[in-house]
């Protein structure tokens, strides 16, 4: 793992890459934190945080599109799948130093508050800890954009498609409460909308594992088992589907820290909890075209 981080981390700068990522996110961040801290004396960096969220959707397409696709391409990855490593040290490796280049800037963003502190006086209030705790948690997010974007890599030998389809997710993503908005509240909607994130499931199984059977099984049961529960208790059902997609709002950890000033244990487990499963379905991807 330590010789594939080392390869990796080295080509995003040999390439100008992690240079151009590192540039961008401090030039982004630097302008709120000029603006808002500086300038109109606003006591939060997290602020300036959460203002330049949108960052992620350039930063992280950038970083990722190359992580597998390329060595797909180049044809390269025969020459990892067969190096005396795991293909789960082969995965981390790559997000490692890609969560390296990211947290680089961040390092530096660790700098805004102590300057606040300078420029305001004795007298001025620093929220030091709602800073430096949404700083975190803008740390772990970007970690699971990354494994996301690694994921999609994983999918494909081109590194325009999976730039372009990280760009869709992350955006999806960064509209996630606003589309929340807009789906059902009634009983009926929300067991057909249930109904499709069952069959989406089941397809993510095939594509797993290639079985028609168990992504069939994991469909019928799932069908089955929604409609017997609807039959019992239909009330059960009113706004269910967007309770249930609105426990995986991202931006929503993020702002709690920042603006509510609560340190959201949860949120945290949550961003981990997803980064340790699209590593996971990384690997299984490339196990699977190991294998075939």
């Amino acid at each position: 793992m330590k010789a594939v981080y080392k390869r990796e981390l080295g080509a995003y700068f040999h390439s100008m890459i992690g240079s151009v990522c590192v540039a961008f996110m401090l030039a982004a961040v630097g302008l709120y934190f000029m603006v808002y801290n500086l300038y109109q004396g606003a006591p939060g960096f997290a602020s300036a945080l959460v203002s330049a969220i949108y960052l992620f959707i350039v930063v992280i397409p950038l970083l990722t599109m190359r992580s597998v696709a390329e060595d797909r391409k180049n044809k390269t990855d025969h020459l990892l799948l067969t190096a005396p490593v795991s293909v789960t040290g082969v995965v981390l490796g790559k997000f490692f130093a890609m969560v390296t280049v990211f947290a680089a800037p961040c390092v530096l963003y660790c700098l805004c508050p102590l300057i606040m502190k300078l420029a305001s006086g004795s007298g001025g209030v620093v929220y030091f800890k709602s800073d430096y705790a949404t700083l975190l948690a803008f740390l772990l997010l970007g970690c699971l954009y990354i494994s996301i974007g690694l994921l999609i890599s994983s999918l494909t030998e081109n590194q325009i498609i999976a730039a372009v389809a990280t760009v869709g997710v992350l955006v999806l993503l960064y509209l996630w409460d606003g589309i929340l908005n807009f789906l059902p509240t009634t009983a009926g909607g929300n067991l057909v909308g249930m109904i499709l994130v069952v069959l989406l499931l089941a397809l993510l199984l095939y594509s797993l594992t290639s079985s028609y059977v168990a992504a069939a099984a994991v469909a019928v049961v799932g069908i089955v088992a929604l409609g017997v529960c609807y039959f019992i208790a239909p009330d059960l059902f009113a706004s269910l589907l967007p309770n249930v997609l609105g426990a995986f709002s991202l931006n929503t950890v993020l702002t709690s820290f920042a603006t509510d000033y609560v340190f959201d244990v949860g949120g945290l487990l949550l961003y981990l909890s997803l980064t340790f499963l699209m590593l996971f379905l990384t690997v299984q991807m490339i196990q699977r075209r190991r294998w075939n």
